[in-house]
């Protein structure tokens, strides 16, 4: 099956855009969207209804703000919404599909801003994903989204400057590690190790360009590495801060 999730930084921006297209033009089986921005009652039908798709919104309660949407070909048998940590889920930041064969998980976690001052609130929501991760029994679990940090000096150009800043402080990137403990396989990693490959840019004039960049989002899966058959991110896409990823994983459907 193919996962892919890409940041939108606004669903009703790419689709204005004549971006929409680029979320189905792989022909994913599962899609994620974060920073949708938007409640369900604000998007249009050509938006929220795609032909062969279930479509899944999770809106923040403040308007324009944050929100995470999930296009799925399968039917899931449940869905809930939100992780049990009520600042986090009020900012509608998780959707987790049920499917007889795996759990699906869209995410969009907190940035934890640029002076650290919700850096406690991050760190809280990855350690009430882990605990809510840890619920899902019995089947293989995918999450996928804009996890916002960098896990390793490898996932952004300029780790030296950028050693103790927000997404790649030491703290951050060993609350990433714990969750990567929990048997998770960065699906990118498992397949490409070379530098160079980001999927996010600053709007900063030229930064984009000249590739200073950050890999920030991840579909990371519970099963086994060799059912990870292929990888993507699609930095030539550039509606977004953001580009879209991809990866094609064995998973049982039923």
């Amino acid at each position: 099956m193919k996962f892919a999730s890409w940041n939108v930084n606004g669903l009703r921006s790419i689709y204005r855009k004549g971006l929409f297209e680029v979320v189905f033009g792989n022909d994913p089986d599962i899609a994620t969207l974060q920073e949708i921005k938007s409640s369900e009652s604000d998007l249009s039908p050509d938006i929220k209804d795609v032909l062969g798709y279930h479509s899944f919104f999770f809106p923040a309660e403040k308007k324009g703000y944050s929100g995470v949407a999930i296009y799925s070909k399968l039917e899931p048998t449940a869905i809930e919404k939100g992780i049990g940590y009520d600042r986090f889920d009020k900012e509608g930041r998780a959707i987790f599909l049920e499917f007889p064969g795996f759990f699906f998980g869209g995410l969009y976690m907190p940035h934890g801003g640029r002076q650290k001052e919700n850096l406690d609130y991050k760190m809280t929501s990855y350690d009430s994903l882990m605990k809510y991760v840890s619920g899902l029994k019995g089947k293989p679990v995918i999450i996928a989204g804009d996890m916002n940090i960098a896990h390793k000096p490898i996932d952004l150009a300029r780790p030296k400057e950028n050693a103790d800043n927000i997404c790649f402080t030491p703290g951050e990137r060993e609350k990433f590690g714990e969750l990567i403990s929990m048997g998770f396989a960065d699906t990118f990693r498992e397949k490409d190790d070379s530098p160079g490959k980001y999927t996010w840019w600053s709007y900063m004039s030229g930064v984009r360009d000249r590739n200073i960049g950050w890999r920030l989002d991840y579909v990371l899966s519970l099963s086994e590495p060799a059912s990870i058959k292929d990888v993507a991110i699609r930095s030539d896409i550039k509606g977004s801060d953001h580009a879209p990823i991809s990866a094609d994983i064995d998973v049982d459907v039923v």
